[in-house]
This record gives C-alpha cells, sequence and structure tokens, in this order.
C-alpha cells in the first residue's frame, strides 16, 4: 500500500497529520508514505490537490467529496469532535482500513 502525505508550506496541519500517520503505521513495513510538497496554484490544479493537509491512499483521497475544493489552501475536516485541521487517528485507521490496523489480524 501507498500513502502519500499532500501538503503546502505554511500550513501547520500537514505535521500533525504526519504524526497521526507515524503513530498509526509504527512498525508497517507494507504501507510505504511519502511526502508530496505542493508549490503553486497550477501544481495543486494539476494534482487535483484538495488542501493541505491531503492523504491519499494507493492514490485516492477517501476524505474528498464532489465538493472539497482543489487549490492552495489549509484543509479543514470534520471530526468527532467538530472541524478539525487533520482527521483523527481513528479516521485514518478506517481510511486506510486494513486488517491489521483495525487490530483483526
Amino acid at each position: 500500500m501507498e500513502i502519500t502525505l499532500q501538503y503546502f508550506d505554511g500550513c501547520p496541519n500537514w505535521e500533525v497529520l504526519d504524526r497521526r500517520l507515524a503513530e498509526l503505521l509504527d512498525g508497517r513495513s507494507d504501507i510505504r508514505v511519502t511526502r508530496q510538497l505542493v508549490e503553486t496554484a497550477e501544481d495543486a490544479e494539476r494534482l487535483g490537490f484538495h488542501g493541505s493537509p491531503t492523504v491519499l491512499v494507493d492514490g485516492v483521497d477517501p476524505f474528498a467529496d464532489e465538493h472539497t475544493p482543489v487549490g492552495l489552501a489549509c484543509r479543514v475536516f470534520r471530526t468527532p469532535a467538530g472541524l478539525g485541521g487533520s482527521p483523527t487517528v481513528e479516521q485514518l485507521r478506517e481510511a486506510i482500513s486494513g486488517p491489521a490496523l483495525t487490530g483483526d489480524a
């Protein structure tokens, strides 16, 4: 599995997401995480970047819907505690949904 963390400089929320991914994936050698800096509005448009941070699971943004805008902006996510700058660890676990991550392994 390939996870890509897309972000742009100036939005601190990607670092929170990065830490949450590290916590969730600790010890998982079967999942590769890469970080992708999005630097321009043109890059954002070309990549379909939904704001910082964006997490792609095998190329798919599990948190986007048809109303999620594309562009260089800080992104917000619906969490159980309200809007947040990053999905929770549990939301990430559900998005990735590997059996070893959900405790079924």
